[in-house]
């Protein structure tokens, strides 16, 4: 059994594997958590992509929960695709192992990756697992955090993703409501203006939606969209597996 760890800013998404299919995922607040998890389900090779620890912190912190060899996904580690990309080593890992899961799952097509989380990323997999870049802009909760810490009286505005707010008119008649609909409509107006530009290039790609906000999006977006929630942790899985060779060296 291989485990999958995509620690982002505020919880661990997590998937296990048998060879390459994905079996379960969970979603934790805490280490203790997939501590328990983990001994309901142990495994003996784990990969892990943070955007917000470094690997001598992750090394640390997974201690003692019972994986044999850990592999800390970072911008030396081999992946299965090449990148043109000018500074390669500042390419995020989560943004690696998406692209790479999107290879996995529509292998030999052009895609274009949207992650929605802490940031909005936009990247483009060439179908011969080449890939080419894209954009980084603000998350919604970001948008949201913006408003209220750079003016002086609006609100600040929180998510529920559990319960999410009923979708804005774009004729918001109060403040909050122009606020949750600037954040939602603006978000899914640059986001069409994304898809549109790829498909006047690209008319036979495909558009892949994953991120912690991807559902709220997943119906607004221009047709065809196919969401994969567990995008990165299905890269990861495949990276993993490109490095078993090397894990098995390791002491």
């Amino acid at each position: 059994m291989n485990v999958a760890i995509d620690w982002g800013n505020s919880s661990l998404k997590v998937g296990w594997f048998e060879g390459a299919a994905l079996v379960r995922t969970g979603q934790f607040a805490t280490v203790a958590e997939l501590a328990d998890a983990l001994a309901g389900y142990p495994a003996e090779r784990g990969i892990v992509s943070s955007t917000s620890r470094p690997a001598e912190v992750l090394q640390t912190e997974l201690a003692g929960l019972g994986v044999v060899n850990w592999l800390f996904l970072d911008g030396q580690t081999p992946v299965p695709i090449s990148k043109e990309y000018d500074t390669p080593h500042t390419l995020g890992a989560d943004r690696v192992a998406a692209a790479v899961g999107a290879q996995v799952l529509f292998p030999g097509e052009d895609c274009l990756i949207l992650d929605l989380g802490t940031c909005i990323t936009a990247d483009w997999l060439a179908g011969g697992g080449v890939f080419r870049g894209g954009t980084i802009a603000p998350g919604l909760q970001m948008r949201l955090r913006a408003m209220h810490t750079f003016t002086a009286r609006l609100p600040l505005l929180e998510l529920d993703r559990q319960h999410p707010p009923d979708w804005p008119r774009l004729d918001a008649r109060n403040t909050r409501e122009a606020m949750w609909s600037g954040a939602l409509n603006g978000m899914r107006l640059e986001l069409d203006g994304y898809v549109e530009e790829y498909r006047v290039r690209h008319a036979n790609g495909r558009v892949v939606l994953c991120g912690g906000d991807g559902p709220l999006f997943e119906s607004r977006l221009k047709p065809p969209i196919f969401a994969v929630p567990p995008l990165v942790l299905w890269g990861l899985n495949r990276i993993l597996h490109y490095n078993v060779s090397e894990l098995s060296d390791c002491p």
